[in-house]
Order: structure tokens, then C-alpha cells, then sequence
């Protein structure tokens, strides 16, 4: 049984829940504290506001033990604010996180609340259908270093993509009815 941590803090943590309830095989649970951080054999950042997962990851002292954790191999998946978190530049924002994936993010790239929006594609590494995606205030990245794969451009930009065992999106998968990326990241334990 996988043990995949929803980091706790802030967020749409519940909704992550939900849809890994759904996988066989995998233990769900909220991560709030160092002692969950250390167990479980994956983690998800979930979409939320970036600045005050940072502050309270600072704040609970969970900054550098979850960076050990990830760059000694735990495979972690950061969506939306996530993406943020996980980013070693942010190019409208001096404020830096984790800094352990080679992108560079811009904040709310996308624009606003009301700026948000839904649409459908193909990502094929990830699934042979449609996946539906769902953008609130969302970043984009807008580089990467050589040895990070994007898996999918909109528009010009990049909003998926994978380094080793790190995986961020753009997007909210958490809140459709797809469990395509869920799926795609509980496979990424098995490696």
C-alpha cells in the first residue's frame, strides 16, 4: 500500500484526498507535521495561495526536512500554488520556497480570479483520453533547464511537467472527475 501525503497546511487538500481514495492501493493522508513528511512514499502540494504554504512551511519548520526528503528521491507532485512551491526561479516574485525543480514560474500568469478557465486535451504520457483541466489564477512556466520533460503546452506555455521525481502542474486535477494524473503520480512511486 503507497502511503501519498496531501501536504495539510493550506489548500485544496481535501479534494486531493478525494480523488486518491478513489486508486487502488494507495493510503491517503493529510501531512501536517515533520513525523508524516517522513512517512509516505509520496507527496502532493496542492493548489492554494503559494505565499502562505511557503510561510507556514517556514513557520512549522517543514522547509528543509521535506527538501531532504525530496531531493533524496520522494516523488512529489506540486499543482497550481504547488508548481510555486517546488520552483527553484519564480520570475515575478523574489520570494523562493523549496528551489529543487529546474523551472522557472510566473505567478498568476494567467491573471486573475476571474480569469480562470476549463478546457480539455490530450497529454499522452499521461493518458490515452481527453484529461479535463481546470485553471484558477494559475502560473505557467516559462523555462526550463535540459533535464526537465514537458509534458504539455497550452497556448505556448508550459503547464505540466516532470523532472526525475518531481511533477508539476499548472492545473487543478483535484477538482474534475478525471483521476488520469492522480493515477499517473501513484505510478511515479512505483519507480
Amino acid at each position: 500500500m503507497k502511503q501519498i501525503g496531501v501536504l495539510g497546511l493550506q489548500g485544496a487538500v481535501q479534494e486531493h484526498l478525494d480523488k486518491l481514495s478513489q486508486i487502488d492501493n494507495v493510503d491517503a493522508f493529510s501531512a501536517k507535521y515533520r513525523s508524516d513528511i517522513e512517512n509516505c512514499d509520496g507527496l502532493i502540494i496542492p493548489g492554494g495561495e503559494s505565499t502562505a504554504i511557503g510561510r507556514l512551511l517556514a513557520d512549522f519548520n517543514l522547509t528543509q526536512p521535506l527538501k531532504a526528503r525530496i531531493e533524496a528521491g520522494m516523488p512529489v507532485w506540486g499543482t497550481c500554488a504547488g508548481m510555486i512551491i517546488l520552483a527553484k526561479n519564480i520570475s515575478n516574485d523574489a520570494r523562493r520556497h523549496l528551489e529543487v525543480m529546474d523551472i522557472e514560474v510566473m505567478r498568476n500568469g494567467y491573471g486573475r480570479q476571474l480569469d480562470s478557465f476549463f478546457t480539455s486535451v490530450s497529454v499522452p504520457q499521461v493518458s490515452d483520453a481527453e484529461i479535463p483541466l481546470v485553471f484558477i489564477r494559475a502560473p505557467y512556466v516559462v523555462d526550463v533547464a535540459p533535464q526537465v520533460e514537458v509534458l504539455l503546452r497550452l497556448d505556448e506555455h508550459i503547464v505540466a511537467c516532470r523532472q526525475d521525481n518531481m511533477l508539476a502542474t499548472s492545473f487543478h486535477p483535484e477538482l474534475t472527475n478525471d483521476l488520469s494524473f492522480h493515477r499517473y503520480f501513484a505510478e511515479m512511486i512505483n519507480k
